[in-house]
């Protein structure tokens, strides 16, 4: 006979009661860590997951059965069967519709999602007041085959140094994976396509200063043994999982603030369900990120000189629709030449 199943809870989240049923379902498998964990660790993370989640819309990666059933993005909340407290904003998509997406107001939309099986937490880079204007610039960095999470650590390092030129401040965290993100607050005062022509800037800076370390390539057969700066995360409709989010790997890590001082020596794998906790307990590395907006000019000026000396936009994702000045989405070594 099999065991007798754990019987459904209500807890009481941020004033409203929220629902957890199958508590010891196994999630993470490797780990041993149930659902049960999964939606505690996030009530524990609450102070910094909100601060990456509050008033975003959210695209939910749900596992119902654990990371190794099926997964889908949730990019709707259901018309029905939802608490009359959640709340929800519209974002339009590239393609014209629209969907009406998780907005968390609170702890408890998170605890809710936590409840309905998601793992990872994708945020929109901007807020329910103008879904349509990033208040958030983000960086990915991401190790391409032959490199690693320290050359990412290395390649941020480069943009620690550029932002600082520019009185930027940039906020690291780990990925959760090989990669960094570095996170920019910015004035919500420009579209999608002018933050992603700004961030194009940014990564072609860093290129021209170390080319034997970061790449801006789209295409994988161009860019070889470097870190990748995928600019395309700014592009509309594109999320990565947001600070304290789990990821769906058998280690169970979070992708996890840090301080500039600590990315150098820190091991991504350290940072995990189980971990971190006390560590925000001691303090989060993004405190202070809605502090200072910054203004982002100075990039879109440097987009601007790309522009007159030939260097203009790169390709959007293979989903995106065609934009205008957009070059050839086309590989490289499947290219047509153009007829003379």
């Amino acid at each position: 006979m099999g065991g007798t199943k754990a019987a459904a809870v209500e807890i009481e989240v941020a004033g409203h009661t929220v629902r957890l049923s199958s508590p010891d379902r196994v999630i993470y498998p490797g780990r041993g860590f149930t659902k049960a964990d999964v939606f505690h660790y996030y009530l524990a993370v609450g102070d910094g997951i909100m601060r990456a989640l509050r008033h975003r819309p959210t695209t939910l990666q749900r596992f119902p059965e654990g990371i190794e059933g099926e997964m889908f993005f949730q990019k709707r909340v259901p018309a029905r069967g939802v608490p009359p407290w959640v709340e929800t904003a519209r974002i339009n998509f590239p393609s014209g519709r629209s969907a009406d997406e998780l907005c968390p107001a609170d702890l408890a939309h998170v605890a809710w999602a936590a409840q309905m099986g998601t793992i990872v937490f994708h945020p929109w880079p901007v807020r329910a007041a103008d879904v349509d204007r990033p208040d958030e610039l983000r960086i990915d960095l991401d190790p391409q085959p032959g490199t690693d999470f320290a050359d990412a650590v290395t390649a941020a390092g480069e943009l620690r140094a550029l932002l600082d030129e520019l009185g930027a401040t940039g906020w690291p965290k780990t990925s959760g994976g090989r990669g960094v993100h570095v996170y920019l607050r910015i004035e919500p005062r420009w579209t999608f396509t002018e933050v992603r022509r700004a961030t194009i800037a940014l990564a072609r800076e860093l290129e021209r200063r170390r080319p034997d370390l970061i790449t801006t390539a789209w295409w994988k057969e161009e860019r070889g043994a470097h870190v990748f700066v995928d600019y395309n995360q700014m592009a509309r409709d594109r999320t990565i999982a947001c600070a304290y989010s789990l990821r769906a790997n058998a280690r169970a890590t979070v992708s996890t603030p840090v301080t500039w001082d600590e990315l150098p020596d820190v091991d991504p794998d350290d940072f995990h369900l189980g971990s971190v906790p006390a560590r925000l307990a001691g303090g989060d590395p993004h405190a202070g990120i809605d502090e200072r907006p910054w203004d982002i000019t100075p990039l879109l000026e440097w987009a601007d000189r790309d522009d007159a000396t030939g260097s203009g936009d790169l390709p959007y994702p293979p989903d995106h629709p065609k934009m205008p000045g957009e070059p050839k989405r086309v590989q490289p070594s499947r290219a047509r030449p153009d007829p003379a």
